[in-house]
């Protein structure tokens, strides 16, 4: 029989207690491996990130960082062989941030990926909720630090699926860049997402 609010009290203190010590597990397994949480940070974004975001602007606003923290970072990456910086085409003074070899390695070896693991263990039901629940506290938590949203494409309100279907290498259609979109990008976190 589950306990009253009365009797358990109010669960959010610890939620918060619970996510604190899981992050505070998940920073110290960061330090394996020869990089440290903030460029384990650079490299989780840098995979998870299209076309239009993988810049080091985009970067520091996902990460809600400074511009000088997130350039360190960055160099630190680079000289370790994790990433590559090159020039945007047809942009001038935009930087492109891909992962080499060496940083896909990496990410295979992620320390969160144990968490993700344990997470895909639970029942299904517990798991959509657990989902839900912990992208609306993150909402919450970014609304109130007036940060950005990172999103993808299915849920933007630029994203027109089948927007050019005349294009069966980009059938779908990015409004906000005026740009084809294929499949394989579209679960890849954007700075221009915005909630459809």
């Amino acid at each position: 029989m589950a306990k009253s609010d009365e009797i358990g009290g109010d669960p959010g203190p610890d939620i918060a207690r619970s996510l604190e010590r899981l992050g505070r597990i998940m920073r110290a397994a960061e330090h394996d491996g020869g990089l440290n949480p903030a460029q384990w940070e650079g490299l989780r974004y840098l995979g998870r990130a299209n076309r239009f975001s993988n810049s080091p602007g985009a970067l520091t606003r996902y990460l809600g960082a400074t511009k000088g923290t997130v350039s360190q970072t960055l160099k630190a990456l680079e000289r370790k062989g994790f990433i590559a910086k090159s020039a945007r085409p047809g942009v001038q003074r935009s930087i492109i941030l891909t992962l080499t070899a060496k940083g896909e390695k990496a990410l295979a070896g992620d320390p969160w990926n144990s968490l993700a693991t344990i997470a895909e263990e639970l029942g299904g039901k517990t798991r959509r909720r657990l989902a839900k629940g912990l992208q609306e506290v993150l909402n919450g938590a970014l609304r109130k630090g007036g940060l950005r949203r990172f999103g993808s494409c299915p849920d933007c309100r630029f994203f027109r699926e089948k927007g050019r279907p005349n294009d069966p290498s980009e059938p779908h259609s990015c409004m906000l860049f005026d740009a084809g979109m294929a499949p394989s990008e579209l679960h890849r976190i954007c700075v221009g997402y915005e909630p459809a």
